[in-house]
């Protein structure tokens, strides 16, 4: 069995597969010349992140490929039911990088709330000769404990995230498309364990009640936050994106911005992506970073180990 991870794997899951004989490619084969390269070299198993994409054309092209395989949760770049008609096996990665998500969520939210998005900016150019200035317009930061979180989607991401605003002291309201309770059990050091009961809310109440709110929902068909949701919302509100572009209407977010609905907004993820606006790149109430919720060393090896497992298994099925 040959694999092409198109998009990389980690050393890991490299070492797992050449421990089961399967060979491993890691040439990054740009979109015009891919097909060509997997029908060239026989590749049985094709590993993509988000990056490449697998259409139907590309699928159509190469009737050897047996397994696409997407290192993380969202297959939006992939043609799943064309490809599982087609006969392929699809797999991916669902939990992999949730904690890295959650974890990235919260240094945006910590950012935003202790101004630390500008002060990183503006200490290096003013920090020598206004540091009295910049200390007192940046007085005005807020703590997280005690305040309320608002989740929108309780998926593995979003548990992840309520499990950390739990850890910090915060209420907790969750909103999910379907309605549903989810049993959340939280480990510490020792081996003890708590467990809690979040039942979902509306998004209504998430909306009017939270002082932070967490986008953790999959992709939608129109925005699910725009002018009409950002006006329910509470004065001073901080918000953050590591969902997709597109489930937030971002000229409104700069909107809410300008008249202090939101106190700050993060994005992890952009409607024009790679290329977003740059009223968004340089607006100072913002908080930024390109796309690396998933992008820690931990979520890398568990992806490639994942990977590496199912591939492992279905060996014998193909």
């Amino acid at each position: 069995m040959i694999v092409l991870a198109n998009d990389g794997i980690s050393e890991s899951g490299i070492q797992l597969l050449k421990d089961a004989d399967i060979t491993v490619l890691e040439s990054r084969v740009s979109p015009e010349h891919l097909s060509k390269f997997i029908n060239e070299n026989n590749v049985d198993v094709l590993l993509v992140r988000s990056a490449t994409q697998v259409r139907q054309n590309l699928i159509d092209e190469c009737p050897n490929l047996k397994i696409v395989g997407r290192g993380g949760i969202g297959m939006d770049n992939i043609d799943v039911e064309y490809a599982i008609d087609k006969g392929l096996y699809i797999i991916n990665t669902p939990k992999a990088s949730c904690k890295s998500v959650a974890e990235l969520v919260f240094a945006h939210f910590f950012s935003l709330a202790r101004f630390l998005h500008e002060s990183n900016r503006l200490m290096p150019l003013e920090g020598e000769t206004h540091f009295n200035a910049l200390k007192k317009s940046f007085n005005n930061a807020s703590e997280l404990s005690g305040k309320t979180l608002g989740v929108v989607g309780m998926g593995n991401i979003g548990i992840e995230v309520i499990k950390i605003g739990i850890s910090l002291g915060m209420k907790i309201l969750a909103y999910n498309r379907t309605p549903k309770t989810s049993n959340i059990e939280i480990s510490f050091f020792d081996g003890q364990t708590v467990n809690f009961e979040i039942k979902s809310v509306t998004l209504d109440e998430v909306l009017e009640q939270s002082d932070f709110i967490s986008l953790n929902t999959g992709l939608t068909d129109e925005y699910l936050i725009d002018t009409n949701e950002f006006a329910k919302m509470k004065e001073g509100v901080f918000i953050v994106n590591t969902a997709r572009g597109g489930v937030i209407n971002e000229v409104s977010m700069i909107d809410a911005i300008e008249d202090g609905k939101l106190a700050g907004a993060a994005l992890d993820v952009f409607e024009k992506e790679p290329a977003p606006e740059v009223e968004i790149l340089m607006n100072a109430g913002m908080s930024l970073s390109p796309h690396v919720g998933g992008n820690t060393i931990d979520a890398q090896n568990r992806i490639g180990e994942e990977l590496a497992i199912q591939i492992i298994k279905l060996k014998d099925q193909i």
